[in-house]
């Protein structure tokens, strides 16, 4: 950010509360990271600010001067003390209503607020919170582009089907059993649900999505991403994935990641001629033979493959032979080669 200020050396309790003396006045982005403030009490606000930084930070209640600000266009309070009582203000404050990017990462939300008010609203992010549903989200803007919920506790994926814009939706680390709510979704680019409780994949034909990340569910198949195809990174590790199935029209895919699944050989990738990085490990495969045939369309484009923690791997002059059947590899398992 432009015209910040910077913290100074030191933070310690001593010195939490002491004056900041700055000239702010034509400032309009100022970063308080990691000043230990308990309120802001001792620092200047000026009304230009567009891009307000708290992170790192004590704060438990919000500076009510905040609301005046009628340039700002981000606020973030990651990172503090803030609870549901003292968030609550927030939805009164019509001045800020041109507010773009509100960022409430890592507090102690237990729900998500109003935040109704903002009907600009591009990015929206509580993660690490403490919050068990999404209710209140369909009060949120159809402006929005980025979702962040990461890190919480919640159940169901619900009252976000009107996020039409949406391009970014993080629901990782939750307690997701369910897939669903996602048809409206057409413009959605990156789906982040790792860490999660899911045993399938409905995906409502998301035919423009890039990223998807699955990793650490309960998943047993890969059927569920035939009509993705501009997919171009895929993260399916730490599954029950036997077979790999479902990849064919996937011509897009430069990043493919099955390890720690329980796949026995490579299967339907032949068309996947873009891949670049293909995540193998700690499976069950047996025959690097079959791998090489398999990656065929692929082989002269890829430059990481994993295989570690595979029967295959223990085989004789392992990195040898896979550095012969792919001549543009750069990274083995652990070995970079030059």
């Amino acid at each position: 950010m432009q015209n910040q200020t910077e913290p100074p050396p030191e933070t310690n309790s001593d010195k939490d509360d002491q004056a900041i003396e700055f000239d702010l006045s034509s400032t309009t982005a100022l970063d308080l990271t990691s000043f230990q403030l308990h309120d802001l009490d001792s620092v200047e606000l000026p009304s230009s600010l567009t891009e307000l930084d708290l992170t790192a930070n004590r704060l438990s209640k919000l500076d009510p001067r905040i609301a005046n600000l009628i340039n700002l266009r981000k606020l973030s309070f990651q990172q503090n003390l803030i609870d549901d009582a003292a968030i609550e203000s927030i939805s009164s404050w019509d001045s800020l209503s041109g507010l773009e990017e509100l960022v409430l990462r890592d507090n102690k939300l237990m729900k998500v607020p109003d935040v109704s008010l903002f009907k600009k609203l591009l990015v929206f992010d509580v993660s690490f919170n403490e919050i068990t549903s999404l209710h209140g989200m369909s009060k949120v803007s159809s402006t929005l582009k980025e979702l962040y919920v990461s890190k919480n506790e919640v159940t169901k994926m619900e009252e976000i089907d009107h996020l039409h814009e949406l391009q970014i939706l993080e629901l990782g680390s939750n307690r997701l059993r369910v897939m669903e709510n996602l048809q409206n979704f057409t413009k959605l680019e990156e789906l982040w649900l790792g860490r999660n409780r899911i045993k399938a994949i409905n995906l409502c034909g998301l035919k423009y999505i890039k990223k998807i990340s699955l990793q650490s569910n309960r998943l047993t198949s890969m059927i569920g991403l035939e009509e993705c195809v501009a997919l171009e990174e895929l993260y399916l590790s730490h599954n029950g994935i036997s077979k790999m199935e479902g990849l064919s029209t996937l011509v897009n895919l430069r990043v493919l990641d099955v390890s720690s699944n329980k796949l026995t050989s490579v299967n339907d990738v032949q068309n996947l001629t873009r891949l670049e990085d293909l995540w193998l490990n700690d499976n069950q495969i047996e025959s690097l033979e079959s791998v090489a045939e398999a990656v065929s369309g692929s082989r002269e484009k890829l430059t990481t493959v994993y295989l570690e923690n595979n029967p295959c791997a223990k085989s004789p002059n392992y990195q040898a032979t896979l550095r012969q059947i792919f001549p543009n590899i750069e990274q083995i398992d652990s070995s970079i080669f030059a």
